[in-house]
């Protein structure tokens, strides 16, 4: 197993939005906003090798929205997805499995993009089936009042059209082993309706793809939610159980929102869990 680190472009969020209750004199000291109040954001994805299969994790906003639309997100940096897997060899079409952790666009927009005449959609990865679950897909298809701005159509329902949109099977619980993609997917539903967390196995170590649940390694303590989180104070116990884990197994937490921090490590202290080390994915393959 490979493992490569797919930057599929950074943007700036408000940062008030990115820490709901915490107050900014608290927060800016760890994400740092500009003068409009935005703080960095990245669109770290996943791409794991595995055998025949190539698995990508997230695709980012992609690049069809309107200047308006990107306008709002202040994008920034050089990083595209299709570069970022040029840069080890691979292209789009090489991609045999997209792992959606949920459906909002900085998370699914690269799956889809304009077709050749831009007069419609398609998928944006022609040779792979796209893996999410039955309970957040309906979620995502029938969008409540407070999300409905976050799931988008036009990215989420031409992976159905296609014929390549499968759903993972949930385990009874909250954690379970994939048996279609073979690791382990941690279940919240804090942030919004069932969304997955992936825990990657590699070598000795458990690399843990945070998505939404750790956005930065800002968010380490548990009252720091987004202002996003559709049930924030589920998120507070969620990433409690979580968290502690993470320290007591020593999981390396990959860190998608995260522009400055690509990997971290956490440990129990008296204040609660905290950073304890900060790596590149080079640092521990």
């Amino acid at each position: 197993m490979k493992i490569y680190p797919i930057e599929a472009g950074n943007f700036k969020l408000d940062g008030g939005a990115m820490f709901g209750v915490v107050p900014k004199t608290i927060w800016n000291k760890t994400n740092p906003a500009d003068n409009n109040n935005l703080i960095d954001i990245a669109a770290r994805c996943m791409l794991i090798e595995d055998g025949n299969r190539l698995i990508l994790i997230d695709t980012g906003m992609g690049n069809k929205q309107s200047e308006k639309f990107f306008g709002y997100y202040s994008l920034w940096g050089d990083f595209t997805l299709d570069g970022s897997l040029a840069r080890y060899g691979f292209h789009r079409d090489d991609v045999t499995d997209v792992f959606m952790t949920h459906l909002h666009f900085d998370h699914c927009g690269g799956s889809v993009n304009w077709n050749a005449a831009k007069t419609g959609y398609e998928v944006a990865f022609k040779n792979a089936k796209f893996w999410t679950n039955d309970n957040h897909w309906e979620w995502a298809t029938k969008p409540n009042a407070r999300e409905k701005a976050s799931f988008l159509s036009e990215n989420i329902l031409p992976m159905q059209d296609s014929g390549q949109l499968n759903f993972i099977k949930r385990p009874e619980g909250d954690f379970g082993i994939s048996e279609e993609l073979g690791f382990g997917i941690f279940y919240v539903d804090g942030h919004t309706e069932k969304m997955m967390i992936p825990h990657i196995q590699y070598q000795d170590k458990t690399i843990v793809f945070c998505a939404d649940l750790i956005p930065t390694a800002g968010h380490l303590p548990l009252p720091y939610v987004m202002g996003y989180d559709t049930r924030p104070l589920l998120t507070m116990p969620e990433k409690a159980k979580f968290l502690n884990a993470a320290a007591e197994n020593n999981y390396y937490l990959w860190l998608e929102h995260d522009a400055h921090n690509e990997i971290i490590t956490v440990e129990n202290t008296e204040k609660g869990i905290r950073l304890k080390e900060v790596y590149k994915l080079s640092d521990i393959l």
